[in-house]
């Protein structure tokens, strides 16, 4: 399961600590069932803060206003992302009575959990020059 983000937290946790190289541009798109509310995304760049501790980058994609992209200038690495499409725009990914995510989440890659959220194996990636995911969350 992911662990539960909200917007204020998602923003709390911000790092401006990653140096900007607008020629380690990585392009993000998401593909949504629904075109509301808002995607909300955390950028790892380790596998120990992608499997517990803090975002390196965080970003909103306002899918309600017609946004499908979120975009970083990043230094050259490995990363990997964690995303909730929150459906409902409440600013939190809901769950079920039993803690299961009740809205949509994806991960990089489009990789795909096992009884928890996808593997930093299986999610990372390497961003070197331009790169582009587009990442499908149902």
């Amino acid at each position: 399961m992911i662990r539960s983000l909200t917007v204020a937290a998602v923003l709390a946790f911000a790092s401006p600590a990653l140096a900007q190289d607008p020629d380690n541009r990585l392009t993000l798109t998401f593909e949504t069932g629904a075109e509301t509310g808002a995607v909300l995304v955390a950028l790892y760049d380790s596998e120990a803060a992608y499997e517990g501790g803090q975002p390196a980058r965080v970003a909103q994609v306002d899918v309600a206003a017609g946004q499908s992209e979120a975009v970083f200038d990043l230094p050259a690495g490995t990363y990997g992302v964690k995303a909730v499409h929150d459906v409902n725009g409440n600013g939190k990914m809901d769950v079920n009575p039993f803690g299961m995510p009740s809205e949509p989440f994806a991960f990089s890659n489009n990789a795909v959990g096992n009884m928890g959220p996808a593997k930093w194996d299986r999610a990372r990636f390497e961003v070197s020059g331009a790169t582009a995911q587009t990442i499908r969350i149902r």
